[in-house]
This record gives structure tokens, sequence and C-alpha cells, in this order.
């Protein structure tokens, strides 16, 4: 192992063996998430997640030399670059975690990805950052993802609304990569395939009164309001204010807009609006809900994805092994792909085992991995539909 991970006060009593063979008996994996600001009720159980997959491996006694592996988390607060970046610095250089699962929304952690991750050497896998533009990203081989990018969900978008007979719409955006992002993204899908975005208007959050935004987009028209905000924050301000003023009463809900909040805060307010998120309906996704029970919401946006996140970079340490990112890097595409054996949620131990005896693992996890490009989910998504007041299932695409 060429970078030595920072020592607890325990693992220190054991230096003599601790780096055997060049591996550590304890490897640290940052959790960077959310956990304050606009998505704080998704993150929990995305951070449940991946620290569910660190677990099983080190239960499993097979990573490296029996490798303990701890999950240490960080907030990215989903918003803030700087406090991002920081709290980033903080896992690499005093925690001495040799990866990151992270971060969460596409700012931070484009922001991380350039001011922590490639100065310092350390592969980062998100499993929810979508903005088109990471696909270009400078990143040394350093970055992936398992959320597909926003480019295939304004296409997803497109095609559910569509079908729904919606050819008319009016967007409003958070004033962020993600939200600029993925409404570019669906403007053009839309209006390509024929439909008209009567409006596209950017909204801030963390704002107490949105009804001059929803004033703008009411008088711009539209038979659906299409929302690419937060839940947590803007997004479901917009929301509020559309539906005290009439001026909407069903709405199109992109990924950032999904979860348990969003039937908190409306229930069946807004009974018939419709909405996407990465998802399948795959062997991996019901094996995964199962493995999960009643532990945390495994259906939750960005959880399994998680899981498969970190899975995948200690499966890269295996295959490589080593903890070092400079070694493991050039295996997260292997490991995700075929050739190989099928590896499903649960199977963590299994696949370890394959790759020590020196054979091929194709990685399909919870989420059907499939990794393309420059290391980025090929997209699978969940389309919802609000019934009773509860976001139910329509299909997965």
């Amino acid at each position: 192992m060429k970078k030595l991970l920072m020592a607890t006060a325990a693992t220190a009593l054991m230096a003599g063996s601790a780096f055997a063979d060049g591996h550590a008996t304890e490897v640290k994996i940052g959790i960077i998430l959310g956990f304050t600001g606009p998505i704080e009720s998704l993150t929990p159980s995305m951070a449940d997640g991946a620290e569910l997959a660190m677990a099983e491996v080190t239960e499993s006694g097979l990573l490296l030399d029996a490798a303990k592996v701890t999950p240490v988390r960080a907030d990215s607060t989903c918003v803030d670059a700087g406090a991002a970046t920081a709290a980033a610095e903080r896992l690499v250089t005093s925690d001495g975690v040799s990866a990151i699962m992270g971060a969460d929304c596409s700012g931070v952690t484009g922001a991380i990805l350039s001011n922590v991750a490639v100065p310092n050497g350390v592969v980062m896998i998100s499993p929810s950052a979508t903005s088109p533009a990471l696909s270009t990203a400078e990143d040394n081989d350093l970055f992936f993802r398992t959320a597909p990018s926003d480019a295939r969900q304004g296409v997803v978008m497109t095609e559910v609304l569509m079908e729904e007979g919606i050819n008319e719409v009016a967007l409003t955006y958070t004033n962020n990569d993600y939200g600029k992002g993925l409404a570019d993204s669906f403007q053009q899908a839309f209006e390509e395939a024929g439909g008209t975005v009567t409006i596209s208007a950017a909204h801030e959050d963390g704002k107490a009164d949105y009804s001059a935004e929803v004033g703008a987009l009411a008088s711009a028209g539209g038979e659906r309001l299409v929302v690419a905000g937060y839940v947590d924050q803007g997004g479901s301000g917009i929301v509020r204010a559309a539906l005290d003023s009439g001026a909407f009463d069903t709405f199109h809900f992109p990924d950032g807009m999904i979860g348990a909040q969003l039937e908190a805060n409306f229930g069946d307010e807004i009974e018939g609006s419709t909405g996407q998120h990465p998802g399948t309906d795959s062997e991996g996704a019901a094996m995964f809900t199962d493995m999960v029970g009643d532990a945390f919401d495994a259906t939750s946006p960005f959880t399994p994805e998680s899981y498969d996140a970190a899975a995948l970079i200690m499966l890269a340490m295996q295959a490589a092994n080593s903890t070092d990112s400079a070694d493991f890097k050039g295996e997260i595409m292997n490991v995700a792909n075929a050739p190989g054996e099928q590896i499903f949620p649960g199977e963590l131990a299994k696949g370890l085992q394959i790759l020590k005896d020196g054979g091929e693992i194709d990685y399909v996890g919870a989420t059907a991995v499939e990794l393309i490009g420059a290391g980025e989910s090929a997209g699978n998504y969940r389309q919802i539909v609000v019934e009773g007041g509860k976001i139910t299932t329509a299909k997965f695409r």
C-alpha cells in the first residue's frame, strides 16, 4: 500500500502487524452527503445504504487481510461548496479515508472533485450527482457515479409527460448546477418531441414567499408545472404557493423532489402528479429491499445507489489488492461490468472471494449497475404517480 491510513489509538497498538503484506487492518471510507440542507430528508437512508455494504464486507472477513471497513460521515450541505470542500478535505487529511462515497448534489460534488479528490488522488463514487457537466469534468479517472446523468433524465421526463398527454408545461428549477443542467436537458428533449415549455424560470432556495415566482409561472400557463427543485427547500415552497393560489394543481417532479417528505408536505393535494427518479425493478432491487427489511427505507431515492457505490469501491480494492486509489481506480469499471459472475446485494462476500481467487465478477447490485463512458450509470428510472396522497410506482423505464 502506497498511502498509509491514519491509525486510531487501538490500531496504533497493533502497528507491528497492521500493514502486513501492504494492507491495513482498517479501511476508512468517507460518506459525504447533505445531512443538513435541501435534501436532508433523503440522506439518512442513503448513508444507511452505504454503511450496510461496508458492514457486510467487514463481516465477511474477506477484504484484503480481513480488513475492517469503517465509515466516516461528513456533511456536504448539498449547496455550500466551501463547506463541502472543507469537510471533504478533513475526510482525506485528518480521517485518512481511502475513498469517498459521495457527494450528493452536483455543485458540491464538482467542487469536492476538483479541490480535494483530484489533488489528493482519491476515488469518488457519487450515488446522486446527476449534472451532465460532470460527464466531462477533469477527474484523472477518479470519479464515478451510480445514478444516471440528467441528460438521460430529461428524455425520460419527456416520455412520461408525452404519454400522459401533456404537451405544454411551465418549468421552474433551483438556481444551481443541478437545477439548470436538468432544466436545460428537459427543455431540449421536450421541445424536440414537439412539446412547449411556456417559461423556464429559476427560483432561489431559502425564501419564505414564492408568490412572485408562481405568479410568473401562472401567467405563462401550462397544463402542468415541472418543479426541478429540492423537496426540503424551495421546490416545496413553489408547490405550496402554487396550490394556495390555485395556479396549478398537478405537478411533475424530478428526483430531487421525490421522497417521503413530499407526501408529508402535500398528501392528496397533489393527487395525479407524476415524476421519476433513478430506480429499477431488477432482481437486485428486490433482494436489497428484502435484505434491508425495516431497518431503513430501501426504496428512498438514491439509497440503493449508495449501497452500490460503496460496494463498487470495496470490490475494486479487492480486485487491485490495494486500498490506494491509484491502484484500484482502474478496477471499478471492470468489477461493474461483464464479463464475470453476477453479484447481487447480500453477495459481497461471494464477490470478494472470486476476486481473491483471481476470477472475474459483474457487479449487478441493487440498481442493475452498468457503467458506461466516463464511469457513469447507463440509467434506469422508477416512474411515479401520486395516488391517494401516496407516491406509488407507475412503471420502470
